[in-house]
């Protein structure tokens, strides 16, 4: 099976409106293990950002699953930006995992088109190569949409990620980051 995967980070410590607050953390890791374990040889495809990606990169890999991830520029910059900037010590699991990934071979640091927003390439390219990947294998590939259901706004890439995921045909199963 493959897993395409995209999901909600970790909420500001000011954030108005919980959408996965760090009290969840393990409630999350949890559901993602119920709904990994007793699959085996699976390949999880995703980001690296704070929460939902990192989570279920750490529990693929306690599972000896693939790992496959995207990114939409370097590795340091996507630290910074998507990993670092939330509460919570994600910068030393980003670093254990990534290093496990890369030297995998399943790092891809993708080159954004001018025209594009980074983070929409990237969930785009998230699904594209679990496509590629599923075609590979005569596998249909999954989506996994983590978050609390209700998109922001009319941008919300988490939302958008499930929308595009449907659009493919694939089957999309949610994961809530909230009680």
């Amino acid at each position: 099976m493959i897993y395409a995967l995209a999901g909600r980070r970790i909420d500001l410590p000011n954030a108005e409106r919980a959408r996965f607050p760090m009290r969840n953390l393990e409630l999350v890791r949890t559901r993602l293990r119920t709904l990994f374990e007793g699959h085996t040889h699976e390949t999880l495809v995703c980001s690296a950002a704070c929460g939902a990606d990192l989570l279920a990169l750490e529990v693929a890999g306690e599972l000896a699953w693939r790992r496959r991830v995207i990114l939409p520029f370097a590795r340091e910059r996507f630290r910074e930006t998507s990993v670092t900037d939330r509460p919570g010590d994600w910068g030393r699991l980003y670093d254990q995992v990534l290093d496990a990934v890369q030297s995998a071979r399943d790092l891809l640091i993708e080159s954004t088109p001018a025209a594009k927003d980074p983070y929409a390439f990237a969930t785009d390219r998230i699904l594209e190569e679990a496509a590629i990947l599923a075609a590979k294998s005569g596998e249909s590939p999954v989506a996994v949409v983590v978050w609390e259901g209700d998109p922001r706004d009319s941008n919300d890439l988490t939302k958008e990620f499930a929308a595009l995921a449907r659009e493919r045909g694939m089957e999309v199963l949610q994961v809530s980051t909230l009680e």
